[in-house]
């Protein structure tokens, strides 16, 4: 099968992590050998890399072309516009990504159908685009562009349409694919894959070297995640004075660090927070290996990977009870899970877990059932079947 990945959230020479969880799957459904790929991935247009314009100056360097992990992904731009910008992004990622997908074709790759990650605004476009290149698209859902963006009108009517022009939708989680189904589409056209975890990438390491390494000596907690609001890693700082002995490191980056800083100091705990800044994927292992429990706050999520990922290490975790969270903590070797969203759900599942004290090695093997084999032979399924459909 000859698949085309479309998608904005996929990493790029500039922004190496941005999306990785599509690439991660991507990887997994090729190296199946029964599936190949080109990726898509737009980026946004902005006409100067100049510093002052922090993130937005990082697109004009992403190149054209590139290729990872033997992948070739193409980079076309497509034009972002302030205000209004919500309601046209699918037209307008359409039009940016179009030119690009017909040079695909006029090489001789003549895919069989679309792969597209998010809905809004790229499940959107790459409806529209199956429609103009005539191909079957499968859509899958990810999280926000399920549980926040159909709060809006405009953007909840295209969703729709776009549900209903794919002939294959995927959710990362049971409980978007009640979120779609609340949305009016069909149960039946519904495929919950949960996302997997790389257990050779994620794996135990030598704890106590690392810890040295790191210059670790108190109780450790880890918090990964970009820093806005909805990531909540403001309520786990705010925890910590409940906390005494604790440190917490912070991996990420974004635009909340200074509040995030701030923070930290007006409650006397910023010589116990650690900003770690951007962590690339490979050496997060490390951290997840060093730290004593892994939270996740997030007020929304889909899947969360990271939860996956420390368990892998054999780091127990306490994470938020929304999207799919609930559906990856459902063991007491996993962790558990906050019992209300606050700094004061946080200290009281940390404080409880910490008493409890999960034995790592059993953490290590619930993540052992969470192997990506699940989730690649679903997708080598759901195409092939929508492929010959189509083609009948």
């Amino acid at each position: 099968m000859k698949l085309l990945t479309f998608s904005t959230l996929f990493p790029n020479q500039q922004q190496p992590n941005h999306g990785i969880f599509v690439e991660t799957r991507l990887r997994n459904l090729v190296a199946s050998g029964q599936v190949a790929s080109r990726v898509v991935a737009p980026v946004p247009w902005f006409p100067s890399r100049h510093p002052r314009f922090g993130q937005y100056a990082r697109y004009p360097a992403v190149p054209a072309r590139e290729e990872r992990h033997g992948l070739d992904i193409r980079h076309p731009r497509y034009v972002t516009l302030p205000k209004v910008g919500m309601n046209v992004a699918p037209m307008l990622l359409m039009q940016g990504a179009k030119g690009e997908i017909g040079r695909i074709i006029d090489e001789g790759y003549d895919f069989d159908a679309i792969d597209a990650h998010y809905f809004y605004p790229d499940g959107v476009a790459a409806a529209m685009l199956g429609r103009y290149f005539n191909k079957p698209v499968v859509i899958t859902a990810r999280g926000s562009d399920v549980n926040l963006f159909p709060q809006f009108p405009l953007p909840r009517r295209m969703i729709q349409w776009a549900a209903s022009q794919a002939r294959g939708i995927i959710t990362v989680s049971q409980a978007l694919k009640d979120s779609l189904v609340q949305l009016g589409v069909r149960p039946a056209a519904i495929t919950p894959l949960r996302n997997g975890v790389n257990l050779d990438t994620f794996r135990p390491l030598d704890r106590e070297a690392i810890r040295a390494t790191l210059g670790l000596t108190q109780y450790t907690l880890i918090s990964v995640g970009h820093l806005i609001e909805l990531k909540g890693h403001h309520l786990i700082i705010g925890a910590l004075p409940g906390l005494p002995d604790v440190v917490l490191l912070i991996a990420g980056h974004g635009p909340d660090r200074g509040k995030l800083e701030a923070l930290a100091q007006r409650l006397g705990v910023a010589d116990r927070v650690r900003f770690l800044g951007a962590v690339p994927q490979p050496e997060l292992k490390q951290y997840f290996n060093a730290a004593d429990l892994m939270v996740l706050a997030s007020s929304r999520e889909g899947w969360a990977n990271v939860l996956l990922e420390s368990m892998a290490c054999g780091t127990p975790v306490v994470a938020s009870a929304v999207g799919g969270s609930p559906e990856v903590v459902a063991a007491p070797a996993a962790g558990m899970l906050m019992p209300h969203y606050s700094s004061e759900g946080v200290l009281e599942a940390v404080q409880q877990l910490r008493a409890r004290n999960p034995d790592r090695a059993a953490t290590r093997r619930y993540a052992e059932g969470f192997s990506w084999d699940f989730t690649t032979r679903g997708q080598i399924d759901l195409f092939q079947k929508i492929i010959v459909d189509y083609a009948a």
